[in-house]
């Protein structure tokens, strides 16, 4: 950061950087590539889900730059991981999407693609979301077929996790847009219903040159598998169309008699924030350890800027690394729990904070978990108060609320913290970061030092002490690997998070999130052992 460059500034700057990935990540190709779709009478796969969500309404993509510095066999990039998925809806209903990106490796799975679907898949099934699968895709990458073919969570959980969502009742609608082989075949016939477009859509488990191959059988893929042969012939698919245009007409006319979503929870009037909204731009540091006022950053976000806080006066100066309460994001009601100050969990913060998971269990609260801590606190101290007891009661806390978890990355998330506040192995049903988050297991800083004291060791066993320069370049390439490791890129490329949001779209994008959680009834609370 410049001497004179202020935070707004500074993190204007940062997100031009994200505009600017993610203008890559939805270009792939360039005109070039959209020409040639052009002229195979297809549209770009973000064309046809405009189309097929409702006039003006908004598209929440998820996982935007997955995909980027994957480094696969003879492939650096699989921009936007070669799918698109996101949330829309479809006659007013929540809908989750999905659509093959046939300008990316003809809409190859790779494993970061097969990663990003079926995100999605578990975000709709735990929300209970019907889904449209625009399908066009060559099937696995065969160059890594080890990686993405026989494993649970390679290429059959996702025909796997659309049987299991059927049985539950949920729409599993496909619209072949092009060619789905072998495995990809499955994408039409695992369908509850299937769309295929004349002349376009092909689907079979052995393409020409592989039926040649092992039968000696001379056949078309319009013959082989096309869409008159799936409507008319096999009924492996159950409409015909004539172009995209109708296919996507008839994929929302399935759904234009489904009853209304109902939203098991009470909604107040939303309200804007009394604090500006875009005040969080001048109120996060631009320095990702220093201090921050997480008060002043819910003013921005809440309802009225109103926070009920729980247990402001415990435990000063320890306890308040850690605030809880109750705010309202756009009329829904939630309970907090935000890393404030430097964000380092002590053993009362931690206490207070598994408390109020029980609590808003209890009282059927989702929770939000604002996270930029460090980690909890380390020494002779800390461990002989309790803190790996009371930090565990905080994982298991997490671990077994019922209610919907959101979480919300806004600096440091390290160690621990990582699981008290509800990361990725917690399973909330969102996860955003901003660019400011730094997901790893320790700050850059602190692996590089680490590190270098156990080269030290290692070097001075040998009899090979390090030098000044060897230690300076061995700690300035650690630091560097680590704090790379923790950058929103390289995270959202690897899709630790569901997107990395701007400071101005937090509002809109939490209550989108906390909607679509609350679809589905909250169950009872029910936890394990505490050692309170």
């Amino acid at each position: 950061m410049g001497e004179n460059t202020t935070n707004r500034e500074f993190w204007l700057s940062e997100e031009n950087k994200l505009d600017a990935r993610v203008r890559e990540a939805m270009w792939p190709g360039g005109q070039k590539a959209v020409e040639k779709l052009a002229g195979q009478g297809k549209k770009p796969v973000r064309d046809l889900i405009t189309q097929l969500i409702d006039p003006g309404a908004p598209f929440y993509e998820l996982s935007r730059i997955a995909g980027f510095g994957m480094n696969y066999p003879g492939v650096s990039d699989v921009p936007c991981g070669g799918v698109v998925t996101g949330i829309g809806k479809i006659h007013g209903n929540w809908t989750m999407i999905f659509g093959n990106d046939s300008r990316v490796k003809a809409g190859t799975y790779f494993p970061i693609t097969l990663k990003k679907h079926m995100r999605a898949q578990a975000i709709a099934e735990k929300n209970g979301l019907n889904c449209v699968y625009i399908a066009d895709s060559g099937g696995a990458f065969l160059p890594m077929q080890a990686d993405v073919f026989p494993d649970d969570q390679h290429f059959g959980t996702m025909f796997y996790n659309m049987a299991r969502m059927s049985a539950m009742g949920l729409k599993q609608i496909t619209l072949s847009t092009g060619g789905n082989t072998a495995g990809g075949a499955y994408m039409v016939f695992m369908a509850c219903q299937a769309v295929m477009i004349d002349k376009m859509s092909y689907s079979f488990l052995g393409g020409p040159p592989l039926v040649k191959m092992a039968t000696g059988e001379v056949i078309s893929a319009e013959d082989l598998g096309g869409a008159k042969v799936h409507t008319h012939v096999t009924g492996g698919a159950d409409y015909f169309c004539l172009d995209q245009d109708t296919a996507i007409d008839k994929v929302r006319e399935m759904f234009s008699l489904d009853p209304p979503q109902t939203i098991h929870f009470h909604r107040y009037e939303a309200r804007p924030p009394r604090e500006p909204e875009d005040g969080l731009y001048d109120l996060l540091p631009a320095s990702i350890h220093q201090a921050i006022d997480t008060r002043g950053i819910l003013s921005c976000i809440a309802d009225d800027s109103h926070f009920i806080e729980y247990k402001r006066d415990y435990a000063p100066g320890r306890g308040d690394n850690l605030i809880c309460g109750k705010i309202r994001i756009m009329g829904f009601p939630v309970g907090v729990i935000a890393s404030n100050r430097i964000g380092v969990v002590f053993e009362e913060a931690a206490r207070k904070a598994a408390e109020w998971i029980v609590r808003c269990s209890h009282e059927k609260l989702p929770i939000l978990f604002l996270q930029a801590s460090p980690g909890y606190m380390v020494g002779s101290e800390s461990e002989h108060n309790g803190i790996g007891k009371y930090g565990s009661d905080m994982v298991r806390a997490v671990s077994c609320a019922q209610v919907p978890k959101i979480q919300l990355v806004i600096g440091p998330d390290n160690g621990a913290a990582n699981y008290g506040m509800c990361g990725r192995a917690y399973r909330p049903n969102f996860l955003f970061t901003t660019m400011r988050g730094r997901t790893s297991v320790m700050s850059g800083k602190s692996a590089a030092g680490v590190l270098l004291s156990i080269e030290e060791r290692k070097r001075a066993i040998k009899g090979a002490p390090m030098t000044d320069e060897e230690r300076d370049a061995f700690y300035a390439k650690m630091k560097a690997k680590y704090d790379g490791e923790a950058h929103p890129f390289y995270c959202g490329a690897r899709i630790l998070n569901d997107r990395a949001l701007k400071f101005s779209e937090i509002r809109d994008w939490l209550a989108m999130a906390l909607e679509v959680s609350l679809l589905k009834p909250i169950g009872e609370p029910s936890f394990g052992n505490f050692r309170f």
